[in-house]
């Protein structure tokens, strides 16, 4: 069964899919590609694997860790199916990367693995993009690379009894494929991802938890068209935007193209790859707001 949430005749209405038609529980029908779709639930926060899928740690040249390592992305970061994700006017290295997202049904807290499978709702797409022109100072925290406003598309909808197991992945940009994956490279499956999150963190129904990403992330620029197939839970769309305003020069980290930047964006595209690790940042080469701190040493 496939649930999603629309705009219709002005309300927000759950409906099932019905092929290529959205059918509400009144019996009023939409086309499914005619419809405002908005996110398919409404969690109350969104929790991400960084390394997942092995052929991304291969890209990389890293070893695995011993367990999942996680980011935050807020909840003002959620965005649509074919909902526009906007690139700040002075940014450059904005990455898609598709992935499954889990949602949570009841509430989990300290679970036994065998048991998670009863705490997952379903499941659906997202697309985890990130403005890696923040790297240089949100690299641990990933909540402006990752959390910026329309960063976070899931969609279309809400898919139940699907099995996780043997399914491709793959995300496009304007038709041409560029992530060709599977989750059966994934190192930790879904219920492992539930399993180990609800050892600290309570997580409530509606939650999203993103999954990983395949190889080959990669930058995309305003009017590209992303789009993100996941074997049985369909396909999630979006387009790229150029905001006219630039990010703020007043206060905060700047927008920079150090190696630590370039060499995430491009993975196994970078130019020394391979040869040597990016180079560190220097902190004294950052360019500095326009309001300086209070006290420099």
């Amino acid at each position: 069964m496939e649930f999603r949430r629309i705009l219709l005749d002005g309300n927000v209405v759950e409906v099932t899919r019905d092929g290529d038609t959205l059918v509400a529980a009144d019996g009023r029908r939409v086309e499914a590609e005619r419809a405002t779709h908005l996110p398919p639930v409404s969690p109350s926060k969104i929790l991400c694997c960084h390394l997942n899928h092995v052929s991304r740690v291969r890209e990389f040249e890293l070893e695995l860790p011993p367990a999942p390592t996680w980011f935050q992305k807020p909840v003002s970061s959620l965005n649509t199916h074919h909902g526009a994700v906007v690139r700040p006017a002075n940014c450059h290295y904005l990455n898609f990367e598709g992935e499954v997202a889990i949602v949570i049904g009841r509430t989990a807290r300290n679970i036994r693995l065998a048991d998670a499978e009863h705490y997952i709702a379903g499941y659906t797409i997202a697309n985890d993009f990130g403005l890696h022109d923040f790297r240089d100072t949100d690299a641990g925290s990933m909540l402006r690379v990752k959390g910026a406003d329309t960063l976070c598309p899931l969609g279309p909808g809400l898919v139940t009894s699907w099995d996780f197991r043997g399914k491709s992945l793959t995300t496009s940009v304007n038709g041409v494929v560029r992530q060709d994956g599977s989750t059966d490279e994934m190192a930790w499956d879904m219920h492992y991802l539930v399993t180990d999150l609800a050892r600290l963190i309570t997580l409530v129904p509606g939650d999203v938890i993103l999954s990983g990403t395949p190889a080959f992330s990669r930058p995309v620029e305003p009017g590209d068209v992303v789009t993100v197939e996941v074997e049985g839970l369909g396909a999630l769309t979006n387009h790229v935007v150029a905001s006219p305003e630039p990010v703020s020069d007043e206060v905060g980290a700047q927008p920079t193209a150090s190696e630590e930047v370039l060499s995430t964006t491009f993975g196994g595209d970078w130019e020394f790859r391979g040869q040597r690790r990016p180079a560190p940042t220097d902190r004294d080469s950052l360019p500095s707001p326009r309001v300086p701190a209070r006290f420099r040493s």
